[in-house]
């Protein structure tokens, strides 16, 4: 409703760790196992110094003029303008091998890009930066970065598709259609082509290449995959939960944990194709920089129409290569879906390349639902337990006397009043068999569970600092604990207090509803950009409580920014399905400016509890119904006036380009701070300004562009500056 504006939610959540849980790690990412040279650089970025990024001088094809450009201006390499650009793109990068033969003959070229930036890669061996900087076609070199991965048919009913509108989005012609004839490129861990989620359609190009006819491509990017035998298959099970949610089978039976879900399961593109892009084979924890560049010109020059990275590294500013990478290729026609990151809550935390502006940049939301446990204790009262990534609980439950730890020395990082987090070595357990309750926080769960082990007791229950409960993860290392290990939520704390003395862990069973819907996420890094103060994340998706497929034909639930990516990836597939000559930027417009501004909640404990905040929740949730229909489209997703001097007293303006649609009116709704806004129309163009008072005090001001077709609001976007 126009002019009505979300307020802090004090709803009652799970809260979920920052964590998408796969591949047994809390943090949400694999341990770095890349070989190499790693240093620490700009905002904590943990780069290879042995090796160089080196940009040159000319335009990348993605935006150059003299190009081929076709159909919503994508660049048609296959052109004969084009063609003669690469080439002259060619000679430069010759040029730059000159130089380097004359002038560090150390340092060689191992790899080069055309398509996504004007780039070759070059192995330092010894070689300094400010060398390479002096070469005359240079104008940035930079240290190799390395990314992790982000994670921390009764379709109708299945809840993630339901909080989209998705169901409704695929129109008439149902699943069978939605997404068909597009291609997404999935650039992650890989995607188990024979899932049930992926088999549907066959395989008619034969066994062994870890393709079908549903997942077309399979690539991997790894310098050294030919000399370790690795392939494009899917060992990790990231890569494949996220193409699950962009475009598992419509109608796909799913079962968790040995109990069968009550609704079907489908991607949110189901007719869509897909291609894997392996940057994380085997068990390669860190994707280097080129890699990464390399899988998105191969994305290109593959046909892809949409791309998806679930993954992220600390932003390095107005120079980061893979930012630039996804703007331009973005200009050249193809939609890059990234999660921002993992790494909130809090201020300017949104990671690199979700920064890009030309991304389309995804913040997490909670589902509704869960496999878990419950917890029955001696005197009948009940609590939902979710069981940790160690031992399984014995089929039939798990039963024995609980003894609450008492908190060790100091413990100052202890939240749960009277209960250990049991992060050094806690007490013998005084009975054999005991279940020990100890609490979240400080050191990871498997430090924890592993002192509950080698004190004697036979399982561990630990209390999370927040409501609501999620999958412990292990932290990786070789000796994990093999006792079960369950977490509850604070909420629930007095289940496992006195009077109680004994407690049974039961059977999984499906809970619909688990904690609230639409809840903003914990975890889920929040903006503005380093540097120059833009919004991000642009539009939140479900990224808690998310149920795809893992390898082995299997499903789980996962929790990070990584989950909610592919949901934007595969909203991009339908809308592109529905409306084929649309421009990237269009498509990216369709879907950020109809979000519902009105649905999310803020978590409980957020530290900046204004789920208003445009640098939460972007322009809010993905209504892809809306998007698809979506009358009214802009050049850019949303306006930010960055960081402005305290007290400067000025008036600052900018305009946003209308696309396709007419707008009758322009209505700004205020949001927050102390800056002013306000906004006209011509019909063709909408001006933005922005006035800050002589006295205003530092801090942040958005509000709310609502554009207006008669007495309907048509779309809107968000707007932002920062005053200090």
């Amino acid at each position: 409703m126009l002019g009505k504006r979300i307020q802090y939610g004090a709803l009652a959540t799970m809260l979920i760790c920052a964590t998408a849980t796969f591949a047994g790690s809390q943090a949400g990412a694999a341990p770095g196992r890349q070989g190499g040279s790693q240093a620490t650089g700009v905002s904590g970025q943990q780069q290879d110094t042995s090796v160089a990024l080196v940009q040159l001088s000319s335009e990348p094809v993605s935006t150059a003029a003299n190009v081929d450009r076709g159909n919503g201006q994508r660049v048609d390499l296959n052109g004969a303008k084009t063609k003669s650009y690469r080439a002259q793109l060619s000679a430069q990068r010759n040029e730059f091998k000159q130089w380097l033969r004359k002038n560090a003959p150390k340092a060689k070229v191992t790899g080069s890009f055309d398509i996504a930036v004007n780039a070759v890669v070059v192995q330092l061996n010894g070689t300094t930066l400010d060398v390479l900087r002096k070469a005359p076609t240079v104008t940035s070199a930079q240290y190799e970065g390395l990314y992790s991965k982000t994670q921390d048919a009764g379709v109708p009913v299945d809840p993630d598709l339901a909080l989209i509108n998705a169901v409704d989005a695929w129109g008439f012609d149902g699943p069978s259609q939605a997404g068909a004839g597009i291609k997404v490129a999935v650039i992650d861990s890989g995607i188990e082509q024979h899932h049930p989620c992926f088999d549907g359609m066959g395989d008619s190009d034969g066994p062994n290449n870890f393709t079908n006819n549903k997942v077309v491509i399979a690539k991997v990017f790894y310098n050294k995959a030919a000399n370790l035998g690795l392939t494009p298959e899917a060992i990790d099970s990231h890569g494949t939960h996220v193409a699950g949610t962009i475009a598992c089978d419509f109608g796909t039976t799913a079962m968790v944990d040995g109990v069968t879900i009550p609704h079907p399961i489908s991607g949110v593109a189901p007719a869509a194709l897909l291609g894997n892009y392996n940057v994380f084979p085997g068990t390669v924890g860190n994707a280097r920089s080129q890699d990464i560049l390399n899988a998105l010109e191969a994305a290109f020059s593959d046909g892809m129409d949409v791309a998806n990275m679930s993954l992220g590294g600390p932003a390095q500013g107005n120079q980061d290569l893979l930012t630039m990478a996804v703007n331009n290729l973005d200009r050249a026609g193809m939609v890059i879906a990234v999660s921002a990151g993992n790494e909130g809550p809090g201020f300017s935390t949104v990671g690199s390349p979700g920064s890009a502006e030309r991304a389309l940049t995804a913040g997490a939301s909670s589902v509704p639902h869960q496999v878990a446990r419950t917890i029955t204790n001696n005197l009948g009262a009940t609590a939902t337990a979710v069981v940790g990534d160690f031992e399984p609980i014995p089929a039939g439950g798990l039963s024995g006397d609980i003894d609450i730890v008492e908190p060790q020395g100091s413990e100052a990082g202890a939240t749960v009043p009277g209960i250990s987090i049991a992060c050094t070595p806690i007490p013998p357990a005084p009975g054999v068999g005991m279940i020990a309750v100890i609490a979240r926080n400080i050191c990871d769960f498997s430090v924890k569970v592993g002192h509950v082990q080698d004190a004697g007791y036979a399982g561990a229950i630990v209390v999370n600092r927040e409501v609501g409960a999620f999958v412990m993860g292990t932290n990786g290392a070789p000796d994990q604990p093999t006792i079960p290990a369950v977490m509850i939520g604070v909420d629930d704390v007095s289940v496992v207090l006195p009077p109680a003395t004994a407690v049974t862990l039961n059977d999984p069973a499906y809970i619909n509803p688990y904690g609230p819907a639409n809840q903003m996420a914990d975890f889920s890094s929040q903006g503005p950009t380093d540097v120059d103060r833009r919004i991000k994340p642009d539009v939140v998706a479900p990224g808690v409580n998310v149920l795809s497929s893992i390898p082995g034909g299997g499903f789980a639930f996962f929790n990070g920014t990584s989950m909610a990516s592919p949901h934007l990836a595969g909203a991009a597939a339908v809308v592109l399905g529905a409306s084929p000559d649309l421009t990237a930027a269009q498509v990216r417009s369709a879907i950020v400016n109809t979000a519902n501004d009105d649905a999310l909640a803020a978590f409980p404990f957020d530290p900046l509890p204004l789920v208003d905040d445009p640098n939460l929740t972007g322009a809010g949730l993905l209504d892809l119904n809306a998007a698809v229909n979506a009358s009214v489209l802009l050049d850019r997703v949303s306006v930010s006036f960055g960081q402005v001097p305290k007290g400067a007293g000025k008036t600052f303006a900018q305009t946003v380009g209308i696309t396709s649609g007419t707008v009758s009116a322009v209505q700004v709704v205020e949001g927050f701070g102390a800056a002013s806004f306000s906004a006209t129309t011509d019909g063709s163009t909408i001006t933005v300004t922005a006035t800050t008072a002589k006295q205003a005090e530092p801090g942040a001001s958005w509000a709310t562009v609502v554009l207006m077709q008669g007495e309907d609001e048509a779309a809107h976007f968000r707007v932002f500056l920062l005053v200090g």
